[in-house]
């Protein structure tokens, strides 16, 4: 990781998470601290930081790039939470399967998707 070099709410492209935890992540030679949405577009900051926060105005940015996402890993934080019925079907109708558990294993299968250039996306609440 490049000393001093901090992620300041969005970096385009595809990029593996490098790590996770202690509030962030790290990814593309850089940090972040907050929770983060990995898309097709790039990595952007994101807002939410409990379960609490998933709601459909979390997922503005997702649904803005339905169309090149199969796949959406919901990282809801150490313990699995379930989305609101209204988030899920909202989301299924950007026609993509929606996933939900604990952001470390959304964070190592999103990883692995990547590397087998799929079309995933993970929504990320940081964990400590």
């Amino acid at each position: 990781m490049t000393a001093g070099r901090r992620y300041e709410g969005f970096v385009p492209g595809r990029h593996v998470i490098d790590s996770y935890g202690a509030g962030g992540f790290r990814f593309a030679d850089m940090s972040h601290r907050g929770s983060i949405l990995a898309l097709p577009s790039g990595v952007h900051a994101w807002s939410a930081t409990t379960p609490a926060d998933l709601t459909l105005d979390a997922f503005v940015q997702v649904l803005a790039e339905a169309e090149e996402i199969d796949t959406l890993l919901v990282g809801t934080g150490k313990e699995i939470a379930f989305l609101d019925d209204a988030v899920r079907a909202r989301l299924k109708e950007g026609r993509m399967a929606v996933d939900v558990m604990s952001t470390g294993a959304a964070a190592r299968i999103y990883n692995i998707m990547a590397s087998e250039n799929r079309r995933a996306a993970a929504a990320l609440l940081a964990v400590d």
